[in-house]
């Protein structure tokens, strides 16, 4: 009989992988770009539902306690989606990767804030790393293509959002699950993103729905399902590590399948972030 958590190391490789496609599964889609991501949402709801069953974890009663959070976490990650994705599809899938995962040292900021302690030199060293990576992702997309500057620039207010997103997360999970929390935030974010498509750019209706429903299930239900799993039975270092494999595949991805090319700027860049990463998000990261 295997031990508890014997499977869960390949689990987080596995679901940070698929959370890697997401970036390119958009592309693929005919849809909108923020069209998509309401599909992305609203189409892992059910199975979610189902996985939360199978886990037995039940949603709790919805009180008004409950609601106003989860539909301030729906909020913040719908605009998250919105501008990540809006944002991919002007510069390349390393830098849309790359960037909303740099600006996670505001999380650890605002712990510093909340808490009235300083950071430390360590924690210095790391927002020093990222912002020094950020600004050479940015400064070599901008002297290759604007285009490219403005979705750069789109996935950093994605990264803003996306810490507001957490933040209130990491405060909901004090009394409820985590399926039921990704339950939560992905319905209240499913009803914000349909307003949202209604005035952004494509169609709404796809006429190819596999890309959509292969980005439901791959970032919603599969990478976060596994993730979910994973991280009550990993050391943070090995979570924090494993989640760092996301913006390597995207790279890669972005050179088979788009003709990226990746110069040495993006490279000292991308390496600056990731450093960065593993300096500010192990020592936040709970181990619950």
């Amino acid at each position: 009989m295997s031990r508890p958590g014997a499977f869960a190391f390949p689990a987080m490789l596995a679901g940070s992988t698929a959370l890697a496609f997401g970036g390119w599964l958009v592309r693929e889609a005919d849809v909108g770009p923020v069209d998509a991501a309401f599909w992305r949402l609203s189409l892992a709801v059910l199975p979610l539902m189902l996985i939360a069953r199978l886990v037995r974890q039940p949603m709790p009663p919805l009180s008004r306690s409950l609601l106003l959070p989860a539909a301030l976490a729906g909020l913040f990650f719908a605009i998250d989606l919105a501008l990540w994705h809006l944002g991919l599809v002007r510069t390349t899938l390393a830098n849309a990767t790359l960037i909303p995962n740099a600006a996670s040292f505001l999380l650890p900021l605002y712990g510093f804030v909340a808490t009235r302690t300083r950071p430390t030199p360590r924690m210095w060293s790391a927002m020093a790393l990222a912002a020094a990576g950020t600004l050479l992702l940015l400064g070599t997309s901008f002297e290759l293509s604007a285009r490219h500057f403005a979705g750069d620039l789109l996935c950093i207010g994605a990264a803003i959002f996306y810490t507001g997103y957490l933040i209130v997360i990491d405060r909901m999970r004090g009394q409820v699950a985590a399926v039921p929390t990704l339950i939560l935030a992905s319905s209240f974010g499913a009803l914000a993103l349909f307003a949202f498509a209604q005035a952004g750019p494509g169609p709404f209706w796809p006429t190819d729905w596999r890309p959509v429903v292969a980005l439901a299930f791959t970032s919603q239900v599969l990478g976060q399902g596994l993730i979910v799993y994973a991280v009550g039975h990993l050391k943070p270092l090995v979570v924090g590590l494993t989640l760092l494999v996301q913006p390597a595949i995207a790279a890669a991805i972005g050179v088979v399948r788009f003709g990226e090319v990746l110069g040495p700027t993006v490279i000292i860049g991308g390496v600056l972030v990731l450093s960065a990463l593993v300096l500010v998000r192990l020592p936040a990261r709970r181990a619950s």
